[in-house]
């Protein structure tokens, strides 16, 4: 169905929903489809399985009416009126209609249950998610006007977004989400607003705050929302390296701004949140390092600052581990590529592959998103050095598998041969017949062995008999 439906009109609402309505209609009280899966079914989506409801029964009641009908219920959410449940594969979330406002200072939102469906809506956080579905009738309800604001590509607030920002301050991070994703311009009064209140996001749990960011990062085209969070000052709260990106590589000859490069190569990586959060973060060093030298601007060793900044601010933001190791190693790598013109050993392709481990393809991926030169010569060049660069890469796994480099040697064969117990020095002998076998390439036994002599009478260790 078209977004210009008129209020009132039926809308087609999966059967399991009918189904629950009914139940809910049955026991006396109002049920209503509400959020993000009234917008798709108006944008003729497909439906994604998860449902977010709206009724006026309090939460017992909610527990009562799912008895018998739902396969499991989830309590973790009744104090603030939500009551989990799922059935035949799908999830979903029935709430109380309420209002929920934080008090200042306070993560923690203050509920107050309601009776009527438009005051529930009024809380809503934007006018395209403030439209509901009556159910089991599949009425469509839309007292804000937000079918015409999805029509318009507009996102606006159901009442004074200050009133809005107030009942949650993540929904002005939430807003440059939207506008990535969907497309949709903030109006006015929601960007001013979202100026106006940035600081208030400091009340907002750094989770929260890690969550938008990843969903934001993962639309189609991230950059949209990007721009938004830094013009509006968001980006000051929870990840100022971003705005301090706002500077020109030469201001002399106004060489490209390294934000507007930073968002250029941001969309241009394929949708994944490690490689989306590398793009974001890989020149974050530059404003630590930049230099002006007779050969013009420099940023010496940004890499190492920027990948030292990325882990700093991930870690603030609450990522798992392996994302922020994940990140912070294609943060410090992104530029190693660039010396392979210079001329690289096989032995400098086998450091380059086992530095990178499982990254590589997301390596790979970064470099080309990284250039973003309009000089087509340079683009094309660089394009054709990595394109060699990978299918030397291809060659040496072939021949060599370098996936899986180990020394030619184990710790048990290297204990046997010098006679000694396990320890420190295993660990170094191995460590120098790794190093041989990325220099040299493919060792035998033979070889080895001799290599392992060599080494452990520079040692002052003589081998076993």
């Amino acid at each position: 169905m078209a977004p210009s439906d008129p209020p009132g009109a039926a809308l087609p609402v999966d059967p399991l929903a009918i189904q629950l309505g009914e139940r809910f209609r049955t026991a006396g009280y109002q049920l209503y489809l509400v959020g993000g899966a009234v917008r798709e079914i108006l944008m003729g989506h497909e439906s994604r399985g998860d449902f977010d409801f709206a009724t006026d029964a309090r939460p017992e009641e909610t527990v009562r009416i799912l008895q018998g009908w739902a396969e499991w219920r989830k309590l973790v959410g009744i104090r603030f009126g939500t009551v989990g449940a799922g059935k035949d594969g799908r999830q979903f979330e029935i709430t109380t209609f309420r209002k929920e406002v934080y008090p200042a200072d306070d993560r923690h939102p203050t509920v107050t249950f309601g009776d009527r469906v438009e005051e529930d809506l009024s809380r809503r956080d934007f006018t395209v998610n403030a439209m509901a579905v009556r159910l089991p009738e599949g009425e469509f309800v839309d007292p804000f006007g937000g079918v015409r604001d999805l029509a318009a590509k507009r996102l606006d607030t159901p009442v004074d977004p200050e009133i809005s920002f107030g009942d949650d301050p993540l929904r002005m991070l939430r807003a440059a989400r939207f506008g990535a994703t969907l497309g949709l311009t903030p109006t006015r009064r929601v960007v001013d607003a979202m100026t106006r209140m940035a600081d208030r996001l400091e009340i907002v749990s750094a989770e929260r705050i890690r969550d938008e960011l990843s969903r934001l990062l993962l639309a189609r085209n991230p950059s949209r929302g990007l721009q938004l969070i830094v013009d509006s000052g968001l980006a000051e709260r929870f990840l100022p390296e971003l705005p301090a990106l706002q500077l020109e590589q030469d201001p002399i000859h106004r060489h490209k701004d390294v934000l507007r490069h930073t968002f250029v190569v941001v969309d241009n990586c394929e949708q994944d949140l490690v490689l989306r959060l590398a793009a974001l973060l890989h020149d974050v060093g530059k404003p630590a390092t930049r230099q002006f030298t007779v050969e013009g601007v420099q940023f010496h060793h940004h890499e190492v600052v920027g990948a030292r900044m990325a882990e700093e601010r991930l870690r603030a933001l609450r990522y798992p581990n392996e994302v922020v190791a994940d990140v912070t190693k294609l943060v410090e790598m992104h530029l190693r590529f660039h010396s392979y013109r210079l001329g690289w050993t096989d032995a400098a392709v086998r450091r380059y592959v086992r530095e990178a481990g499982s990254l590589l393809d997301r390596l790979n991926h970064l470099v080309r998103a990284d250039c973003t030169t309009r000089n087509r010569e340079r683009a094309k060049e660089l394009a054709a050095l990595q394109d060699d660069l990978e299918l030397r890469i291809a060659r040496l796994s072939e021949e060599e598998n370098l996936q899986q480099l180990r020394p030619p040697l184990d710790g048990n064969e290297v204990m046997q041969h010098l006679g000694v117990e396990p320890g420190p020095l295993v660990g170094e002998a191995l460590d120098y017949l790794l190093e041989q076998r990325i220099e040299r390439g493919p060792i035998d036994k033979d070889e080895a062995y001799r290599l392992l002599d060599e080494w452990a009478r520079g040692r002052g260790i003589e081998p076993e008999p």
